[in-house]
């Protein structure tokens, strides 16, 4: 090892010290979730009031979902005998390990755990510990205990509690690795019950993975397990368990040379190098290769694919594709169950989650998932068998699969009466515009809209647009090289197909260019465009093609500015759109805060507006905020409150709130004053006490673009606020103009407000 790698490794090591130990020690903390602020918090928290919450509990023990934190709280227990690359380091060691397992129940499926690290060594008494935890957890996670004592613990915990008991260690590595094997079966066109299987590896997780494997079809018969000592077999008495002795083969003594040939897939839990290049030269035709050891697999990829070219392979490394990783499904799996108060999870359960997980994989990729890993092509086949950890559509379906087979097995206490709106509110859990989207999407299902992306090449509108083919009933038109667009879905593996459920137009060749280019030209005549000069535009300016054809009917709507200045499209928006009444009015952003939806206006249209813009402004963005399902509570805001100050933004303000004052609107508005003034109403009293706002205002207009911008990116940077929109107003929704930050997921919402039609002014 040379000196450079030597210190390479050293400063990994420190910098994973580093990130354990600052700027607080640990990965976790507790957090209160009601407010401690006064006596009168006091005494609901704790004495008197708690007591009516004991004796709602003691009365009925199920209340206790609904009056503490049970209901979403899971005890990560390991005694740290057998932890992953590490063996038997002690409870005490084991703790980063645990509380590394809570992160990631916390970050993917908002699960709050308490790790619990367990000096004992005896699997019966460490049992009766566990069990008497039961009642303050909703569900146990049993992790790193040694086989086979963790089958004791399993089974004594299973059968003494009444939640669900899990070793993710044995089914999390199952339910992921049955997930891979029926991906791999179906790209193979082979059947459960036909396949051979041997598999090395005789611990919890290798027996486990091969119960699943007779769960989901395959032949008992037809499984060949080996361990250290060679083939498992009957009369055999070195190292033998009960899980192995069900396992066991006729015959005498023989290793895994000896039963490799002919097997369709390999399964390896045990250590590197086992699998030799010729034994899988023996195995049939297109074999199916699982060499999960970790962190060097049975046999090495690279060796694996030179032997097999056509062998579909999966490890244990994220350097690999097909990487089993328990953390596709264990926070999945428990989110379902404490969901529906589940007693435990079951077979039912498992293989729901096992069928989520594949189908999952099989579906186009999420464009979360294909940013968090912007390298890899995910498009299923066989480097790509099961999804990646980061999707995010995991919680909605795998959670709710596994609801469903719980309510359908009878193991559920409390069920869902609503599958479909359980996976819409996981859906909304992980996707954070997703809920106040929802009316948005609604009103868009109601009515066929043809919508245009003028930058139809980017990777951002080819998911949106896919997005937008699955769940709506827009019609997507996207303007750029058919061959560049091709390439690019294939790559991402989506199914757009021209003709079929996209439109493309070729802004290079289009036989429809020269009308185009007249339509252009008749509208800009008298501003100066000579017909060279349009012919030109519509040869190359995007934006003005996608405005042309909004103005000729070929398209409702059109959506531009993934790339370039929001001012350069609006020109050309509004040289093309701006007739009948139209006029560019104001952009309004949607802030998803932790707290609730916030809007602010006018981010990007006028820079400094006068009155009757401010006015016009306020009235588009009532209309736009009721599409949300939110009745509106405008702001005027200013660095004046109620005339304190002769500024001009107060001025401004003060002659938008007189013109307002001289319409009948039937929303409430208020105005001008600072913006916190705004949110928070009892501060606003002091100033006003008659003011006519109730509560805190949902939508801020301010003076300026600097200010109101400002705020927009202060939110969103600061206050992990996400953006929806901005939503260009006045333009009659023919138009949108998105920033060059917006997301896949950002379009498709955009895309939802462009489908639904609004009166002017919206």
């Amino acid at each position: 090892m040379t000196d450079r790698t030597e210190d390479h490794l050293a400063a990994l090591r420190q910098a994973a010290l580093d990130y354990h130990r600052y700027p607080k020690p640990g990965k976790l903390e507790i957090r209160a979730t009601k407010p401690l602020a006064n006596g009168r918090d006091l005494s609901r928290a704790y004495s008197p009031g708690v007591a009516e919450a004991s004796l709602a509990i003691r009365d009925d023990p199920d209340a206790a979902a609904d009056y503490t934190a049970r209901g979403n709280l899971v005890a990560v227990v390991s005694n740290g005998t057998a932890v992953l690359g590490l063996g038997n380091i002690g409870a005490l060691a084991s703790k980063p390990v645990m509380e590394g397992k809570a992160v990631l129940f916390k970050k993917f499926a908002n699960i709050d755990c308490f790790d619990i690290e367990v000096n004992e060594s005896d699997p019966e008494r460490l049992a009766d510990i566990v069990c008497a935890l039961e009642p303050t957890f909703g569900a146990i996670n049993l992790e790193d205990i040694k086989a086979p004592d963790c089958f004791v613990v399993e089974k004594l915990c299973r059968e003494r509690m009444n939640i669900p008991v899990f070793h993710d260690d044995q089914h999390g590595t199952a339910i992921v690795v049955g997930a891979a094997a029926l991906n791999a079966l179906r790209l193979t066109g082979r059947r459960w019950e036909e396949i051979k299987v041997v598999s090395t590896g005789g611990g919890a997780a290798g027996i486990a993975c091969l119960n699943m494997l007779l769960t989901l079809g395959v032949r008992r018969e037809n499984v060949w397990l080996c361990d250290l000592h060679g083939l498992v077999h009957e009369g055999r008495e070195v190292d033998m368990t009960p899980q192995k002795a069900a396992f066991a083969q006729p015959g005498g003594a023989r290793g895994l040379a000896d039963v490799i040939g002919g097997a369709d897939l390999f399964l390896g839990l045990s250590g590197p190098g086992v699998l030799k290049p010729g034994m899988v030269e023996a195995m049939a035709e297109r074999p199916i290769l699982f060499a999960l050891a970790n962190p060097n697999p049975e046999i090495a990829y690279a060796e694996a694919r030179r032997v097999a070219p056509e062998a579909i392979i999966a490890t244990g490394r994220s350097d690999h594709p097909n990487q089993v990783n328990n953390v596709l499904c264990f926070p999945f799996i428990f989110r379902g169950a404490l969901d529906v108060g589940a007693t435990e999870i079951n077979e039912e359960m498992k293989v729901g989650c096992v069928e989520g997980i594949a189908a999952l994989a099989r579906a186009t990729t999420s464009a979360e998932a294909a940013a968090a890993y912007k390298e890899e092509e995910l498009t299923f086949g066989p480097d790509y068998l099961i999804p990646k950890p980061f999707d995010p559509r995991l919680m909605g379906v795998v959670a709710s699969a596994v609801a469903k087979a719980a309510m359908e097995s009878g193991v559920a206490r409390r069920p869902i009466e609503d599958l479909a709106a359980y996976k819409a509110h996981l859906d909304a859990s992980v996707f954070r515009s997703a809920l106040i989207m929802r009316p948005v999407f609604a009103a868009a299902a109601q009515a066929e809209r043809r919508i245009v992306f003028a930058e139809g090449e980017d990777e951002r509108v080819l998911r949106a647009s896919q997005a937008i083919m699955e769940e709506t009933t827009d019609i997507p038109i996207l303007i750029g090289r058919p061959d560049v667009i091709a390439t690019r879905v294939a790559r991402a593996g989506l199914t757009l197909e021209p003709g079929r459920n996209v439109e493309i137009v070729n802004p290079e060749n289009d036989p429809r260019y020269r009308d185009y280019w007249g339509t252009y030209h008749q509208l800009m005549a008298r501003r100066g465009m000579a017909p060279d000069l349009a012919r030109a535009v519509m040869r190359t300016n995007t934006t003005a093609i996608a405005a042309v054809m909004v103005q000729r009917g070929e398209a409702d709507s059109m959506i531009c500015g993934t790339f370039g200045q929001f001012l350069w499209h609006l020109r050309y928006v509004s040289e093309v759109l701006g007739q009948d009444g139209l006029h560019p009015v104001g952009a309004l952003s949607l802030i998803i805060l932790e707290d609730g939806p916030l809007f602010i206006a006018d981010t990007h249209v006028h820079a400094q507006p006068t009155p009757e813009q401010i006015a016009e402004t306020v009235i588009a963005c009532a209309r736009h905020v009721r599409r949300f399902g939110i009745a509106p509570k405008i702001a005027l805001c200013s660095a004046s409150q109620f005339g304190n100050l002769d500024s001009a933004s107060g001025r401004t303000m003060r002659a938008a709130l007189a013109r307002l004052d001289g319409m009948a609107l039937d929303f409430e508005y208020e105005g001008e004053m600072n913006v916190d003034a705004a949110l928070d109403p009892e501060l606003r009293a002091r100033f006003l006490p008659e003011n006519r706002m109730e509560g805190a205002a949902n939508v801020l207009v301010f003076a300026s673009t600097d200010a109101a911008g400002a705020t927009r990116n202060i939110l969103k940077a600061r206050a992990g606020g996400l953006e929806v929109g901005p939503l260009l107003m006045g333009m009659g929704n023919k138009a949108q103009i998105v920033t060059p930050s917006i997301t896949a997921r950002g379009l498709l919402n955009v895309a939802a407000l462009a489908g639904t039609p609004v009166a002017h002014y919206g």
